[in-house]
């Protein structure tokens, strides 16, 4: 079912009022009156929708609402070192389709390039998360964000989530499987509560310093590997994401 996303505050009365940009798609998509599309509030919540009688592009009614099917349980946020050309792009485009939350860009020693325009670069990988997730049945539109280092990344996500995972490719001792299976599906912590979400942070395609690997360490951030085989920097974030979507049983 043909998918779009609006902001809550054009939802009024059982009526959405829709952007003139999902407008121009319906046409040319060329929706007829009786066929049903969602409108995602980007909260997870579906709203059942037809153009109405007259076929009006600029608004759609509601038919029905339900709770988006394509959000997982748990919350996933990748944090990833910049890499050149397109490699960001498939990046941030299968980790939306396998179930991310949040994506924030950093700076590491290794990074082989550093956007010179770092708000238009975000802005063009926000389009694609949107774009994803219009195609992926997600129930929200992952955010893409920023850090300026790596210590900021690695502090950001021990303060936000209730797990973080550094991947590094010299790794050999502990698997991400070995640390997933402490954690889900029924293990808790010293207060009873589950994992309720999760922080991955990988390197660029140069792979990361060894002091940078330190900082990981002083936050008590465990180490972490994907295996035995060196994966690209726009291939790890995806298998690390599939990774926990599977142990955790949204996979």
């Amino acid at each position: 079912m043909t998918r779009f996303f609006t902001d809550s505050q054009n939802i009024s009365n059982d009526i959405i009022t829709l952007s003139a940009e999902d407008s121009k798609h319906i046409r040319t998509l060329r929706l007829r009156p009786d066929e049903d599309f969602v409108v995602c509030d980007g909260n997870g919540v579906d709203y059942i929708c037809r153009l109405g009688e007259r076929g009006d592009h600029a608004v759609a009614e509601i038919k029905g609402q339900r709770k988006s099917a394509g959000e997982p349980s748990v919350i996933c946020k990748a944090y990833m070192a910049y890499s050149k050309g397109d490699r960001l792009d498939f990046a941030v485009q299968k980790s939306v389709e396998l179930g991310v939350h949040e994506i924030i860009l950093f700076k590491s020693d290794r990074c082989i390039a550093v956007p010179n325009d770092i708000p238009k670069k975000i802005a063009r990988l926000q389009r694609i998360a949107l774009e994803t997730a219009k195609l992926c049945n997600r129930g929200i539109i992952p955010i893409v964000s920023s850090l300026d280092t790596l210590q900021k990344a690695v502090e950001d996500a021990v303060k936000n989530t209730d797990l973080t995972l550094f991947f590094y490719e010299a790794e050999d001792q502990l698997h991400i499987r070995n640390v997933l299976e402490k954690h889900f599906p029924s293990s808790h912590d010293e207060d009873g509560n589950t994992i309720k979400s999760v922080a991955i942070i990988t390197g660029p395609e140069g792979g990361l310093e060894p002091h940078e690997v330190d900082i990981a360490r002083s936050h008590n951030v465990p180490i972490v590997s994907l295996g035995p085989r060196i994966l690209r920097s726009e291939t790890a974030p995806p298998v690390a994401i599939a990774t926990i979507m599977y142990q955790s049983g949204n996979l």
